[in-house]
């Protein structure tokens, strides 16, 4: 987030409480919240934000919350988005194909971590058909009883809205919840709208009939409803939900560049019509008032988009069928270990290293999976090449067979036509090898290695999101 001045250790910000908000849609919400403490360091007085404050609905999440992770450094803000097409009008509805009955259950779920310099948000998004198990509570539409159970992660806030939602978070992270933010589509839609306009950039058309996204190549300016369909769009192509998170963060990097760099933020009366279309359909805890935007404003005036970065938890396991849930996405225990660690450390999630030399791929290796023949009569050669390409990141079998043929000259990689991008990634990293297009070979690359190789040449992804934790600053952010 912003970057405030230096303090010596006496004077450094205290602590702040817990930030509770009402329902964030994704990209907007945490822009909703990032903005507004931004807007405060333009000077706005005091007795505008306490106006504004008195806007904001209030709830209490931590209402007699026990056995709470230990608190880390910095401040971690949880934002929720709730759907909230019950406020949308009619004809709303229809043109952004918001039909159906609006669900009471959380539509995005992230934690947004505030250093405690002041100087970097890390913005981890909770994918929202998370597998996760429920602490025990009382439900609060049957007000029966349960015991801890496995449910998707939205449905948390189903069973036991707020408090539920953080308690079941905490024990998925064990990252304590200082604030909890809660923004819905109304919000959103005011915010972008109010903005002027947030500006997106496709390197390929985007189209999905279920929201009615429908973008060609190229830039474009989404003002509020075309900006929902945008960040709620999950059937454009094969990645789901977790292509539409992508989208989201990028879409909440270029939100946060617009409203920081445009001068928007330094214009009173902008920023009061932006905190009011925020504030007036968003709910935060009794904590987070008008001292403390005041204060966190003061430390961010020098915030860009190079002090954000994003990422997802990593996944460990698409899929995972849980009777009575249905299919889940299981988290990475060691990856997501290590990332939920840093928050706690306050350290930043990207890794800050030289620029490589390897070349620019479109897949990153990690992505691609890899099975490796050795066609030659050279003892030693597959085993060779499969440990190389595990090395450069690749998804090895690390069990390299030998091919039915073996006097290939020329190292083939053979793919499915469906895996092309994959295919010529993994060709970049074999120089002079041949692509063989295989119909319903599936998802598995193969290598056969010929009297020709080398060696494997280090290549890396030219999307940022990609690597262990797919992290990606603000300022990275490109075409998709």
């Amino acid at each position: 987030m912003p970057t405030p001045p230096r303090r010596s250790p006496a004077h450094r910000p205290r602590p702040r409480p817990p930030v509770r908000r009402r329902k964030p849609r994704w990209a907007a919400r945490v822009v909703t919240t990032l903005s507004v403490v931004v807007l405060a360091s333009a000077g706005i007085g005091h007795a505008v934000l306490s106006s504004l404050d008195a806007d904001i609905a209030r709830v209490d999440p931590f209402k007699d919350m026990k056995n709470r992770p230990r608190a880390g450094h910095g401040m971690n803000v949880l934002l929720v988005g709730t759907d909230g097409r019950d406020k949308i009008t009619e004809a709303e509805r229809l043109k952004y194909r918001l039909g159906g009955a609006p669900c009471h259950c959380t539509d995005t779920v992230m934690i947004v971590h505030i250093s405690e310099d002041r100087e970097r948000a890390s913005v981890v998004s909770l994918p929202r058909d998370s597998y996760a198990m429920t602490p025990a509570h009382t439900d609060q539409t049957t007000g029966k009883p349960h015991h801890g159970h496995p449910v998707k992660l939205n449905a948390a806030y189903a069973e036991g809205g707020p408090n539920l939602t953080v308690r079941t978070v905490e024990n998925m992270t064990h990252v304590k919840i200082d604030h909890y933010l809660e923004v819905d589509f109304t919000s959103f839609m005011k915010t972008v709208d109010v903005l002027g306009g947030v500006e997106i950039c496709t390197a390929d058309p985007l189209k999905d009939a279920y929201t009615g996204l429908d973008l060609p190549a190229g830039t474009h300016t989404l003002m509020g409803g075309e900006a929902l369909q945008y960040v709620r769009s999950r059937h454009i192509d094969g990645a789901a939900d977790l292509g539409r998170m992508k989208r989201q963060q990028r879409f909440m990097a270029a939100l946060i560049d617009r409203a920081t760099s445009s001068g928007i933020l330094l214009n009173p009366m902008r920023f009061r019509d932006i905190a009011r279309a925020v504030l007036g359909s968003v709910r935060a805890d009794n904590g987070f008032g008008t001292d403390e935007l005041l204060d966190l404003g003061r430390a961010m005036r020098s915030f860009s988009p190079s002090s954000s970065e994003f990422t997802t938890v990593p996944i460990g396991r698409m899929g995972y069928a849980v009777k009575g849930v249905g299919s889940t996405l299981k988290w990475d225990p060691k990856k997501s270990g290590r990332l939920f660690q840093a928050l706690r450390d306050d350290r930043p999630l990207a890794a800050h290293k030289p620029r490589s030399k390897a070349v620019r791929v479109g897949v990153a290796p990690q992505q691609i999976r890899v099975q490796v023949e050795n066609g030659t009569a050279t003892a030693g050669l597959g085993k060779r090449v499969d440990s190389q390409l595990a090395a450069t990141g690749f998804r090895t079998t690390r069990q390299p067979v030998t091919s039915a043929n073996r006097t290939v000259e020329r190292t083939v990689v053979a793919y499915d036509p469906r895996w092309d991008r994959s295919a010529k990634s993994l060709a970049a990293a074999l120089p002079g090898s041949e692509l063989r297009a295989v119909k319903g070979q599936g998802p598995v690359l193969k290598v056969i290695a010929g009297t020709d190789f080398e060696k494997v040449r280090k290549v890396r992804a030219e999307d940022p999101y990609q690597g262990e934790f797919g992290v990606v600053t603000g300022d990275e952010v490109g075409c998709l």
